[in-house]
Order: structure tokens, then sequence, then C-alpha cells
């Protein structure tokens, strides 16, 4: 990629630049001189800045710009420093674009919404498989960053070894539930707490801040009729309803609600936040919805609750919509893992004979995302 045309707006306070490929971009001295990649402004090994923004003048101009071969040569005033700036990054570090395009609900790269009849697509790989063979885990990886939810499959049958899952990428996130917990249920049971009964679908601890951002369910015995899994998209079921009822999706994402779980001696915990959230600039970045945990609702404006559970009963009934959902068996061996920011999961009720043993543990998404990024790096300067 190459610039063909260079020109200094604001007497030098901009430059803006043509590229080849006819994308056209502005940039602001400041910002230019900010994000310069020279030894003095980053540390080489890890990229860090080594300056602060109180160290840049602020009247920070480009005294001088001209084209080389790859990229463009910037002469910063007041400090008469010299830098070269390559076209590509430039082409891709660009913010000279318009927003007003974007519906509140919109979705950053790489994320994809499915539903139901995405059921073929759901990707799936063996652990071992997965722990051998980068190339295979980048896939993997990739797939959980897209679709939210992916599974693993040729898993060890004994007790922990979802902690192998983790490990694919990052490290688990104890809570007051311990590194794992159960999900150990029998048919006829003494005790309630393990009844076969099916669980609506939901995203786990929203209770919690930070919320836990990934889990893992990894079955180690499944010999009971029934207990599917469920997966449900929270970012398909919240466009779905913005594309009904824009009012009533701003009215889940403006509220708070609150969620809160006191189930054991010494933990009384409480969140408060939407059960669709949006960044500032109206991204979708997350879901919060657990019928079991939600507490009672105290920050909508009397004159906007009932147009508030009209919202809430719509959310739910579309999460409920059996067109939005994938669902499987897992078999012992086996396990999925659900980003826990997005994607709703839920269990089918069971009967007859039997049990139903599965192990969870939660994780965090940065890491995630971190060995991802890793491994395309590594992988394209391997090729």
């Amino acid at each position: 990629m190459q610039i063909q045309d260079a020109q200094l707006l604001n007497q030098g306070r901009a430059v803006a630049l043509t590229f080849d490929t006819g994308q056209r971009a502005r940039f602001h001295a400041l910002w230019l001189r900010d994000n310069a990649m020279d030894p003095a402004t980053r540390a080489p090994g890890n990229g860090q800045r080594l300056i602060t923004i109180g160290d840049i003048p602020a009247d920070t101009h480009i005294a001088k710009a001209s084209l080389q071969a790859d990229g463009l040569a910037v002469t910063f005033a007041p400090e008469g420093k010299d830098l070269v700036f390559p076209a590509a990054w430039l082409a891709g570090q660009s913010y000279d674009r318009s927003e007003d395009a974007r519906q509140p609900g919109w979705l950053a790269a790489p994320v994809e919404t499915w539903d139901a009849s995405h059921q073929d697509q759901l990707h799936s790989a063996d652990l071992p498989r997965l722990q051998a063979d980068p190339e295979a885990l980048k896939s993997w990886l990739a797939a959980v960053a897209r679709d939210g939810v992916a599974k693993v499959g040729d898993g060890p049958i004994e007790s922990g070894a979802l902690l192998q899952v983790a490990g694919l990428f990052g490290y688990v996130r104890e809570t007051n539930y311990g590194r794992w917990f159960e999900v150990r249920t029998e048919v006829n049971p003494s005790n309630l707490a393990y009844t076969g009964l099916g669980l609506q679908a939901h995203t786990d601890n929203p209770y919690r801040d930070p919320v836990p951002t990934l889990q893992i369910l990894y079955c180690l015995e499944n010999s009971a009729d029934g207990g599917d899994s469920l997966v449900v998209d929270g970012f398909a079921v919240a466009q779905r309803l913005r594309d009904e009822d824009p009012q009533g999706f701003a009215l889940l994402a403006k509220y708070c609600a609150r969620f809160e779980y006191a189930g054991s001696q010494g933990v009384r915990l409480q969140a408060r936040r939407p059960m669709i959230e949006l960044a500032p600039d109206g991204e979708l970045i997350g879901i919060r919805f657990n019928n079991r945990s939600t507490a009672p609702i105290t920050d909508v404006p009397f004159d906007e609750m009932e147009a508030y559970y009209a919202a809430y009963r719509r959310f739910a009934e579309i999460v409920d919509d059996p067109s939005m959902a994938m669902a499987f068996k897992l078999e012992p061996g086996q396990s999925f893992i659900v980003d826990n920011t997005r994607v709703l999961h839920a269990r089918k009720g069971y009967s007859g004979s039997g049990s139903r043993w599965l192990q969870g543990c939660y994780a965090d998404k940065d890491g995630l995302l971190s060995t991802l990024a890793a491994l395309e790096h590594e992988l394209e300067a391997a090729a």
C-alpha cells in the first residue's frame, strides 16, 4: 500500500492523505505524535509508551510532510522531531469516518449473530488436537470470538478435566463456588437441589462486578433421558427486540436492573447493570439476563416502569423462542464454552433412570483474545 497524496490542513495541525486504494483519511498532528513508534516514544521490546501526553507540546503541528515509498515522513514542530509512519499502518488506524449510520446496538468485528438455523455451523474440535495444533487452536478461539460459543470433544472423563480446556488460552477465575463447581443432578433425588427440572436460558453470575466473561461446562456423566444443553445468542435477541420495538430496547439499555445472590453464609453479592449494555457510541457489548437472580428493579421511573416491564417480557419471550436456540446433548468427555457477556445457556428437563454430571468453571475473555491475537501474529510471521 502507498500514499498518493498528502495535504497539510489548518496550518499543519492535521494532514489529509489519499491512498492508492482510493481511501482517504485525515489525521491530527497531536494524534500522530502521540502514536509515534520510534524508540524514544515506545519501548522496542513491549511497545509500551514512554512519554505522557504532558510531554507533547500542546501546540504540536506538522512543519513538513513528504511521501516515501512505504509511508509518510513527518517533521513535528516545535520539537523538530522527524518520524516515518507506514502507509498500511495509517490506513488501518484511520478514525476519520462518519458514525451517523450506526444504529444503537451495532456490533464490532468479528462478532456475528446466529440462531437455531446455524446449528450445523457450531464449531467443535477435539481437545488433543487443540493442545497440539496451533492452527486448530487459532480456528477454535476465533470461533469463540465470532460466535460466543464453541464445543470441545475427546476430553478425559475425570474430575477437573475442564481445567485443560481453560488452559488452552488462560486461567480459571476462582469465585466463592471454588475453582470449579459441580452441576450434578440425579433423577428421583432425595434433595430438590438435585432435580432434573429445566432452566431458562440465562447468563451466569449477573450479580458480580465484573461478571465472569467466559464459562466452561464439561460433561462427565449424561445417561438420563433429556437434559440437552441449549445456547441462545443474546446479541441476536437484543437486535431482534430493537428491530421490533426500538423504544423497549432503549429502555432495557437505559435503566439498570438489579441482581443479587445470598445463597450461602458469608456471601451477599449485588450488582446494578442494564440487561442490555451499550458502549457510549452505541456498540452492543453485554447482556445480563437471569430470572433467578433478578432483584427488585428500582431504578426505572414510575412513569416508565410498565413500558420497561413490557420490554423485559418481550425480551424473555424472544429468549424462549425455539427458533433462537441451538441444542445439543453433551456426551462424557465433551464440553462447551460460552461468552457469558453475550450467550445465554439453558438445560432441558430430564426424567427416567440415570444421572447427569457436569462440572463448570469461569475464565476471562481477555486471556482468550490475547492468545488468539498472539497465535495470529506468530502464525502469520512464520508463513
